[in-house]
């Protein structure tokens, strides 16, 4: 699925009443809505910022892991770099 900001009727970020973290809702032309967590908005960021201001660095790839041990208040779910980049 490819959308393109013509395809994108609202955008909205907001912490949702009764939740602590950020949530962004893409209201599509077609009426469907794509909800993004706070931690998918933080890594499609992360990604971005990377490929953006690195001057070698034109792909990066996350992959989905279960992680052990991990720090306090951090999921264990997270998305971390792959072995894959160029």
């Amino acid at each position: 699925m490819v959308i393109r900001n013509e395809d994108i009727k609202e955008l909205a970020l907001e912490v949702p009443e009764g939740h602590k973290h950020l949530r962004a809702v893409l209201v599509l032309e077609d009426g469907e809505e794509i909800v993004l967590q706070e931690a998918a908005i933080a890594n499609l960021v992360r990604a971005y910022i990377t490929v953006k201001t690195h001057p070698t660095t034109f792909r990066v790839v996350l992959k989905g892991k279960r992680v052990d041990g991990r720090k306090e208040g951090y999921a264990e779910w997270q998305l971390m770099e792959s072995e894959e980049q160029p």
